[in-house]
């Protein structure tokens, strides 16, 4: 087996008291658990991996991918000589998290499926059934996370790789459940992830990563949807009113988007493009503006529910610190306001553009992940 130093990156060393402890790693098929398994085996750790089916595939369609990706993940087993358990989560998946990614849609919010995946199926379902039914001391992810125990609690790190960091979508997780979770590439950046995977010959080395929907795999987005909520076609309508166009469905649309509205880039000879700033969901009305930072896509502020604070410790008074309002954008200094025990106003220092409701506000204080909420709504700008 190929040596690590080869390789010329660092492996944390953990104490002889955790070498023989059992890690049971999250088998995607994809090269980030691929070579998760493999730098915990280097670290000394007993690891067997796990291969979860989440969704039940009834269309025999190509985006379905899940075959292949248990073939590769068995693959990588065969190559480490680690033994891979499978397991359905389908059940789960549906009940806990794609029925509320549909209501959500229905109520004309964004959902992030993969925010609700992480916490009801990869640390939830996943994490007990490790512990109960595999007898295991931890639970592994390929996640672009870290973690760091400071003061007796377990905290959430960004990745070491800011193009990667995944922080964003685990933000719901308590200390508790990071406590018993291994986050290895966390520490690594993707072009070391797969270089360590080429020079291992492993089959997943050069293995495009996977988008789309969390467990769904890849599919024509519209049309998936659509099998599952009846569309309703409006009006596109624009801030001074102006019927210009119809929409197919408001769930097909989100604040920001410019392409596939149908309705052409300019008016009146202007070279504005038009965009998404608001869906009226009472009338079944798309709202858009020309220019990507008209004011009514801007938002001082934003008010967010279902909060997750990492230490589980609820924010009261005033909080400084940045947030992101979605996956990969800046952060955003800002202040933080407890309404109530449910409810956090967030003020921005600076104006935002396409703060969408359904999707996640995260917060951070430098490196540490502090937790987040859904963004229930926007606040305009004070005209």
């Amino acid at each position: 087996m190929l040596e690590y130093a080869a390789l010329k990156f660092n492996v944390v060393n953990i104490p002889m008291s955790e070498s023989q402890k059992k890690v049971i790693v999250g088998m995607s098929g994809g090269v980030d658990s691929s070579v998760s398994a493999w730098l915990l085996l280097q670290q000394g750790y007993k690891v067997e991996g796990l291969f979860m089916k989440n969704w039940e595939e009834d269309d025999g369609e190509e985006y379905c991918t899940a075959a292949a990706d248990l073939a590769d993940a068995q693959a990588v087993c065969d190559k480490l000589g680690i033994e891979l358990h499978t397991v359905n989560f389908a059940a789960e998946y549906w009940d806990n998290v794609f029925e509320l990614f549909l209501a959500e849609y229905k109520a004309g919010r964004t959902p992030n499926p993969d925010i609700l995946c992480n916490k009801e199926i990869k640390f939830k379902a996943f994490l007990e059934f490790a512990a109960e039914d595999l007898g295991a001391d931890y639970i592994a992810t390929g996640h672009y996370v870290r973690r760091a125990d400071v003061d007796g609690k377990s905290r959430l790190l960004r990745g070491l790789d800011g193009n990667k960091d995944q922080s964003y979508f685990l933000y719901t997780l308590g200390h508790e459940q990071i406590a018993q979770s291994l986050f290895p590439v966390g520490e690594l950046e993707k072009p070391q992830v797969r270089k360590i995977a080429e020079e291992l010959d492993l089959i997943t080395a050069r293995k495009k990563d996977s988008t789309g929907i969390c467990f769904i795999g890849e599919r024509k987005f519209r049309e998936f949807l659509g099998r599952y909520l009846p569309a309703q076609p409006g009006k596109i309508v624009t801030v001074d009113g102006d019927d210009i166009g119809e929409h197919q469905g408001l769930m097909y649309h989100t604040l920001g988007q410019r392409k596939g509205l149908g309705i052409g880039g300019t008016k009146e000879g202007s070279e504005d493009p038009w965009y998404v700033v608001d869906k009226d969901v009472e009338n079944n009305i798309l709202v858009v503006a020309q220019g990507h930072d008209h004011p009514r896509l801007m938002s001082a502020g934003l008010i967010a529910q279902q909060l997750h604070w990492v230490d589980r410790e609820p924010v009261t008074g005033t909080l400084r610190c940045t947030v992101k309002t979605r996956y990969r954008q800046t952060d955003i200094p800002c202040t933080v306001n407890a309404l109530d025990d449910e409810r956090i106003e967030v003020i921005f220092d600076e104006p935002v553009a396409a703060v969408t409701p359904g999707q996640s506000a995260v917060f951070y204080s430098g490196e540490v992940c502090l937790g987040g909420g859904v963004i229930e709504q926007r606040l305009p700008l004070q005209s």
